[in-house]
């Protein structure tokens, strides 16, 4: 373990922005889209994760992610990054990745202890990846889900109304500081 790591505080930003080349089709009922509607189909922009103290990032730059599925998923592999029952005292490595369906590029993601380190494929590979505590990730990857469907329900009449928001809500809820 790095002893450096635990005196540094980390700041994780996690933002997104819509893209006007990708939009919406007019037709959309947001009240009665399906789940692969919303996550494969709608909301098309690109997405970032950052460290705000190192001023570095892991981006996109293709306009077409669509930026609720990558909030749904950061939560799962988040969850996910939290199998192992030893939690922050395990030196055991888990594994996690995003995967980007309309391209071969990864999100990859590795836990060790209660560190979480964030890289991906197009990263130059002399780039040392992002890192972030475990608790501090799963607190704003849930921030950052509630907070875009927010967003978007101000920005899609309807959205509010569809029960697949609710059930993804309920799953998972924000977390206090």
């Amino acid at each position: 373990m790095n002893a450096l790591r635990a005196t540094i505080g980390y700041v994780l930003d996690i933002g997104y922005s819509l893209s006007r080349r990708f939009p919406d089709p007019p037709q959309t009922d947001y009240r009665r889209a399906d789940v692969r509607s919303l996550r494969h189909d709608l909301f098309c922009g690109d997405v970032y994760l950052a460290d705000t103290k190192a001023d570095r990032e892991v981006s996109t730059s293709w306009g077409w992610v669509p930026v609720l599925d990558f909030a749904w998923a950061l939560c799962d592999i988040v969850e996910q990054l939290d199998q192992d029952p030893r939690g922050s005292r395990s030196a055991h490595r888990q594994y996690a990745e995003i995967d980007f369906t309309e391209s071969t590029d990864r999100m990859l993601f590795e836990r060790r202890f209660g560190w979480v380190d964030v890289e991906a494929d197009w990263m130059p590979v002399e780039e040392a990846p992002l890192t972030f505590g475990h608790r501090l990730l799963r607190r704003e990857a849930r921030d950052f889900l509630h907070d875009l469907i927010a967003d978007l329900t101000d920005m899609h009449d309807g959205l509010a109304d569809n029960p697949a928001l609710w059930t993804l809500q309920a799953k998972y809820p924000r977390i206090g500081n």
